[in-house]
């Protein structure tokens, strides 16, 4: 074990992972083996871009905003919340979600995604889609 390929740690271990300041996107979970299903990575948006929209489908995810401003648009309605430095939000599974930049500086953040069990991921999806 004495590789110290980052990539390559097994589910169970406790790892440290430097964030960069580079402006671009920044993988950090990768997922089984590294972890146990969390997936993770720090996103760079400049003014005016997004990160499309995308669902959680089986998986719920947390965003930590580290800095700048802008909007989360949630669900098929496209709900919108303000969101930047100091702020998180939380999606649920099989939910619809896009985040924009609507300020002067770069919106940096991280995502966490994890996955669900199979029983609360059904009733996320029964519940979300009973109108």
């Amino acid at each position: 074990m004495g590789n110290n390929n980052k990539a390559e740690i097994p589910s169970g271990k406790a790892l440290v992972i430097d964030l960069t300041d580079a402006p671009e996107y920044q993988p950090l979970l990768k997922g089984v083996p590294q972890t146990s299903g969390m997936r993770s990575g720090r996103v760079y948006l400049k003014p005016g871009e997004e990160c499309g929209q995308h669902s959680t489908k089986a998986h719920e995810e947390t965003l930590v905003f580290l800095s700048g401003k802008g909007v989360a648009l949630i669900g098929e309605n496209e709900t919108s919340f303000k969101v930047g430095r100091g702020k998180i939000c939380y999606i649920p599974p099989n939910t619809l979600h896009n985040v924009k930049n609507t300020g002067d500086l770069p919106l940096v953040y991280i995502y966490c995604v994890a996955p669900v069990s199979p029983a609360v991921a059904d009733h996320a999806d029964e519940h979300q889609h009973q109108h």
